[in-house]
């Protein structure tokens, strides 16, 4: 477990969702898409980062919680470490054109890991208890309104969210 999320840690550095929907779906098989959008969606709503939280309910789900420490582990101690390193060398080199270009393309670059995962997952919203059509209106509306609107994170997550939430229990129960 610790080695699986080390890995994704180390291959994802500032875009680990992209990484470990491949390695927990595709290469470990651990979950299948369905199961890695519901643990992402948990893991969501949950406070601290998402894949943090992933890594926490993987780990217990198949190892307890010595599962959650060791996926926890392999998570964060190796990027620690490197950031640690890139501040103390980013405070030396700060002035320098170059260092702000490459900032600029890391940005484009994770905007496109995002992308392409969300490209990804699509088949997985098949079983959305939402239906395909509900559930593309939701994406939608929530990319209009954070993206273009620019409503507030906690109104769009709160009156979308709720909203989805509420019509997918409706759908549950029928």
């Amino acid at each position: 477990m610790a080695w699986a999320f080390n890995r994704m840690a180390l291959q994802g550095f500032g875009g680990v969702l992209a990484v470990a929907q491949r390695e927990l779906v595709e290469r470990e098989r651990w979950l299948t898409k369905t199961q890695f959008l519901e643990v992402l969606s948990l893991g969501q709503v949950l406070p601290g980062p998402n894949i943090v939280n992933m890594a926490l309910i993987i780990g217990d789900r198949f190892f307890g919680w010595r599962g959650a420490a060791a996926a926890l582990l392999g998570l964060l101690a190796m990027p620690l470490l490197i950031v640690l390193l890139l501040a103390t060398l980013y405070r030396e080199f700060v002035d320098l054109p170059a260092v702000a270009g490459a900032l600029r393309g890391m940005g484009a670059v994770a905007a496109g890991l995002v992308i392409g995962t969300a490209v990804k997952l699509l088949g997985g919203l098949r079983d959305n208890p939402l239906g395909k059509l509900p559930a593309a209106a939701v994406a939608l509306l929530t990319l209009l309104a954070i993206g273009f609107w620019r409503w507030p994170m906690v109104a769009v997550v709160l009156g979308l969210g709720g909203a989805s939430v509420a019509l997918a229990w409706w759908r549950l129960g029928r």
